[in-house]
């Protein structure tokens, strides 16, 4: 979902997995306890930011009623924004570049035209307002629409893993077959299943789910407009923040090809689910909350707000900017300057610039902009808070992923790199 470091030993290409490789989430209990709590999840936070009370706590707890979870205009508005991106994705636009080698020597190619794909949904909408199409709509439709993208999450994932027992063994994640069904199921098998030259798991990573979030948001910030005349400033600051997010995360989509989801992870109900439901309907919490719960925001206020995510986009930005340009040509004059620390594996370890001050500045910047999301909802409910506290926990737990990784690939290397950058996350403080 985000900028990551990856590293794994690699194997022999024909070298199948044994069944006792490391399992992460859980193992087993996780691949079954996941997918179901999971769902249940994004149905009940969006039923608890539509709800007056908005309390996290309320027990029994807030889901939606059965006649609330169906409407057929929901999977059809679906289904059409996913195919409208599948078209999308064949456009002439942008440049084609290269992912990173693939374990038979092979690299595959990939269009670069995520940004291009978002200015097209954002002409479409801008016409749908102009023939004055109620987007606000979409406030109502919220509970539907998660629902059909669940249910679409289970569907492509069952494809997905029935389809791995057609290509060869080298295609395969080496974490994703491990010979137990459930988890391989969740985990994900296949590395990158492609139809011809379409890439399933890269057009998932940053197309219809990232794009489909800014929508969501747009539709809020349009139902405020429907029940109070114009939007509110915490609304239009939501909207912005996000929107640049989702822009940046498309205007460099090539640095995706470099990251752990890419590189290391299968595509299975994780990722699946991930994209085309977890990051669309939960993402936009704070959207939704503030159609309820409208928040009064001073100038002042806005000011502190809007600096504290202009630094953590800062930092996020160039971090990952860094990182990417020193692992596709490290001899480039904006990276040949920075120290280094040599790996037996021949690759060189950033222990200067970004790199230097934490193991992970791109996650501190991050974190920064996930606060200043919540910040313009106010301090009167916990669920608006929830992105940047799950947040924190997903980094810190994706993070231990990158440390158990690159040690086993860097070994004492990495050792020593620690040393030199003894924080992770938070300077001085983890």
């Amino acid at each position: 979902m985000k900028g990551t470091k990856m590293g794994r030993n690699k194997q022999a290409v024909n070298h199948r997995p044994t069944h006792d490789t490391e399992r992460e989430f859980g193992g087993t209990l996780g691949a079954v306890c996941i997918p179901v709590f999971l769902p249940l999840t994004v149905l009940f936070l969006i039923g608890v930011s539509q709800s007056p009370e908005a309390s996290v706590f309320q027990w029994p707890p807030k889901l939606p009623s059965t006649d609330q979870l169906w409407d057929p205009l929901a999977p059809m508005l679906l289904l059409g924004w996913i195919g409208l991106h599948a078209l999308l994705y064949f456009m002439p636009f942008g440049k084609v570049s290269e992912g990173l080698a693939l374990r038979d020597g092979t690299r595959l190619k990939y269009p670069i035209n995520g940004f291009h794909s978002l200015c097209v949904s954002a002409v479409l909408l801008m016409v749908l307002l102009g023939l004055r199409a109620p987007l606000g709509f979409l406030f109502e439709l919220l509970v539907p629409l998660a629902v059909s993208a669940i249910a679409v999450s289970f569907l492509f994932s069952i494809y997905l893993y029935v389809r791995s027992f057609l290509v060869p063994s080298h295609a395969l994640a080496l974490g994703g077959d491990t010979g137990n069904p459930l988890y391989d199921f969740f985990i994900g098998r296949e590395l990158n299943p492609r139809i011809g030259n379409f890439d399933l798991k890269y057009f998932c990573e940053l197309r219809p789910g990232l794009i489909g979030w800014v929508v969501i948001n747009l539709g809020m910030l349009m139902k405020e407009v429907e029940l109070r005349g114009s939007p509110s400033l915490s609304m239009i600051l939501v909207n912005c923040f996000q929107l640049l997010y989702v822009a940046d995360a498309l205007w460099n989509e090539e640095a995706v090809l470099t990251t752990m989801d890419i590189v290391h992870d299968g595509f299975g109900f994780m990722l699946v689910f991930g994209d085309l439901a977890w990051v669309p309907f939960t993402y936009s919490l704070q959207a939704s909350f503030l159609v309820v719960h409208p928040q009064t925001l001073s100038l002042l206020k806005a000011a502190v707000i809007v600096a504290l995510n202009g630094v953590g986009y800062y930092i996020f930005r160039k971090s990952n900017s860094q990182k990417n340009q020193f692992r596709r040509d490290p001899t480039h004059p904006s990276v040949s300057g920075l120290e280094t620390i040599a790996t037996a594996t021949g690759k060189r370890l950033l222990v200067s610039g970004w790199w230097g001050l934490v193991r992970h500045p791109n996650y501190l910047g991050d974190l920064l902009m996930a606060l200043a999301w919540s910040l313009p909802c106010g301090f009167s409910h916990l669920l608006p808070y929830f992105y940047v506290i799950y947040f924190t926990i997903l980094l810190i737990h994706r993070e231990a992923r990158d440390e158990r990784q690159c040690k086993a690939k860097y070994g004492l290397a990495w050792d020593t790199y620690c040393r030199r950058v003894p924080y992770r996350i938070f300077p001085y403080i983890y």
